[in-house]
């Protein structure tokens, strides 16, 4: 089987699991148990098999299992367009996380190059009724599915503005201070742009004429505070010139990549994503992170190792299966969250099972049948 798989994952002192070993075989993964039981510890394990802090965003030291604190550990044999891969991710008590892919060690933003791993969990149920910081973030894993390199140009432009930021509230007028950070926010701002730009063309792609039980969702790009969105790096490089007296008064930069909203309309309805039903807004998000491996599948050669802690909240049994249904079309290794195995029905032996349980402080694996 070709396609983007983990064959094996072991967790050594991650969080609740002191112990952990899963085999798998490409299947979708369906794991059951009580609230507590560490299921989504293993979801997290397997986001930080991808560049970033995973889908809690935590630092290295708070993952680590307590009361031990000896660091932590995943290794994860990858199989990955027919090659094979082993990587290791770890790391020790108050250091910074480090990579190994086949024996050497390795930037983060190589995971990214041979996987591809998108997310959905419940925080993100009101993305489209908070602000646009989750919504960026949200585009933004996007985007890195499609290119890598994409979160590099996130962080030299975040580094950028920092120290321009820093220039500001220092109130420094020279304006000869300001030229070289302006020219990185530029350019790398445009590269930002242009790669959220393209991706939302092949989410659109991927939802034209895709037979699918979820809504379409129409998507744009429009600037947090109703201003003029910028893309090119000229029109960039003189919107930070001439908007340094706004920016010295508010002491930050307030125009850029980095004030972006990504704005969704429930397509068949004309309604707006903030305006539909909470179910409605679920299906909106399970649509697009379908869309984007439909899109994956064409362009890198496989779907995405998908995520999905607590997928069935607020779908009903119809939808559930239509989700399980297009899952295994794709064939998408997808590790599930549910409080209980009747949630994984459908699915039947199209999955591997496994009932995830909380003894003596430490959670426990067994296979289900």
């Amino acid at each position: 089987m070709g396609g983007l798989f983990i064959e094996e994952l072991t967790l050594s002192h991650f969080r609740s699991h002191k112990a952990a070993r899963l085999e798998l075989d490409g299947r979708p993964i369906a794991l059951f148990g009580p609230n507590g039981a560490g299921k989504t510890n293993i979801l997290e394990a397997v986001s930080l098999l991808s560049p970033g802090r995973g889908l809690r965003r935590a630092a290295p030291d708070e993952i680590s299992r307590k009361p031990e604190r000896l660091g932590w550990k995943i290794r994860a044999d990858l199989v990955s367009l027919h090659q094979s891969h082993e990587i290791e991710t770890w790391a020790e008590d108050g250091q910074s996380r480090s990579v190994k892919i086949d024996g050497k060690s390795a930037p983060q933003v190589a995971l990214g190059r041979i996987g591809r791993v998108v997310w959905l969990i419940p925080a993100m149920d009101r993305l489209w009724i908070e602000g646009a910081e989750g919504r960026r973030r949200f585009l933004d894993r996007m985007v890195m599915s499609f290119e890598p390199r994409h979160a590099e140009a996130v962080l030299a432009y975040e580094k950028a503005m920092r120290e321009r930021n820093r220039l500001l509230k220092d109130m420094v007028r020279d304006a000869h201070w300001y030229g070289a950070l302006e020219a990185q926010m530029a350019s790398h701002g445009a590269m930002i742009m242009e790669n959220r730009l393209l991706s939302l063309e092949r989410l659109a792609a991927a939802q034209e004429g895709a037979q699918t039980a979820f809504p379409t969702a129409t998507l744009t790009l429009q600037a947090s505070d109703g201003s003029q969105l910028l893309s090119s790096a000229d029109d960039l490089l003189a919107a930070f010139r001439d908007g340094r007296p706004r920016d010295l008064a508010a002491g930050r930069t307030l125009i850029g990549p980095h004030r972006a909203d990504l704005a969704a309309v429930y397509a068949a309805k004309d309604v707006p994503a903030d305006q539909c039903s909470t179910g409605e807004q679920k299906a909106l998000l399970i649509s697009l992170i379908l869309a984007n491996g439909r899109a994956l599948a064409e362009s890198f050669g496989a779907p995405p190792i998908y995520l999905l802690d607590e997928v069935a909240a607020h779908l009903d049994a119809a939808r559930r299966a239509a989700l399980y249904d297009e899952i295994c079309a794709l064939r998408a290794q997808a590790f599930m969250t549910g409080t209980g195995p009747e949630l994984f029905s459908e699915l039947g032996s199209r999955a591997a099972h496994f009932e995830v349980t909380e003894e003596a402080g430490a959670s426990h694996l067994k296979v289900v049948e």
